[in-house]
């Protein structure tokens, strides 16, 4: 009897260890996710090609301090933001949407006082052009990507060709320097003109790389877009992608695409 009593002892003592383990690892996990770095998997084409359907990316959370939006559900208890410093123009930023609670990425475009505007496909940034240069084609399959099922070219934009969705890509240069590719696949796209914008004190206004198909800060969040983002909405930086793939699923070690492994995002 005794021997079984023990036995107990330690079976309950090892469910209680097992317990305790489980407890602090996600404890840990959870302080490193809101302080740190938190895992970012890209779920759409609206960045392309700087960023792709089935990227894996850590995002830098200390770069911008801290809100109610660090933590998970928005639980933070933090009024504004602490320990915080400006985002640069160019900088790709993983976001709270304003309205529905999502987390987006785009790149900054417009800093707060800035007057942002695009005209035939061309953005003005306080009435000066961004140079653009043309740098060759982006192309691919035009098949189902990722779990929401998108295409490249989707239909009310621009047609396939031969099974291939090939799009213009321009070098394009914003005003403190900052160069990066964006995608041009029609040049008469709903988000090729726009009014201008003024972006208000401590918000931000953001777009995607894929002009053409990026529900951003070009249309409020009632029209699909996101409209304009005030400071405290910022997560953090996107810097590096640690892992990619273009499958459904992780398994899949075929679909892996081993030259973005640890690629900066620029």
């Amino acid at each position: 009897m005794a021997s079984m009593a023990k036995s107990e002892a330690r079976k309950d003592g090892g469910i209680w260890e097992t317990v305790k383990t489980i407890f602090w690892a996600l404890l840990i996990a959870g302080v490193f996710r809101t302080l740190f770095f938190q895992p970012f998997w890209i779920p759409s084409g609206s960045m392309k090609d700087t960023l792709l359907i089935g990227d894996f990316l850590f995002v830098n959370k200390m770069v911008y301090g801290y809100s109610s939006h660090s933590c998970p559900m928005s639980l933070c208890p933090i009024t504004g933001r602490l320990f915080g410093s400006e985002p640069q123009r160019g900088d790709v930023v993983v976001f709270r949407h304003p309205t529905r609670g999502d987390d987006f990425i785009k790149r900054l475009i417009g800093l707060p006082g800035d007057r942002v505007q695009m005209r035939g496909g061309v953005l003005y940034i306080n009435g000066e052009a961004a140079p653009q240069v043309p740098n060759g084609t982006f192309t691919e399959a035009q098949a189902p990507q990722g779990p929401q099922g998108s295409v490249p070219c989707p239909s009310q934009i621009r047609g396939a060709s031969e099974g291939q969705c090939v799009a213009e890509r321009l070098t394009e240069t914003l005003p403190n320097g900052v160069s990066h590719d964006v995608l041009n696949l029609t040049d008469n796209g709903p988000g090729d003109n726009t009014p201008e914008f003024t972006v208000p004190e401590g918000n931000y206004f953001f777009m995607g790389d894929n002009r053409d198909n990026s529900g951003d800060s070009r249309w409020p969040a009632s029209a699909g877009g996101v409209g304009m983002v005030p400071a405290e909405y910022l997560i953090g930086r996107a810097d590096r992608i640690m892992f990619s793939s273009a499958g459904k699923s992780l398994l899949y070690f075929w679909t892996w695409r081993a030259d973005r492994f640890f690629k900066a995002v620029d």
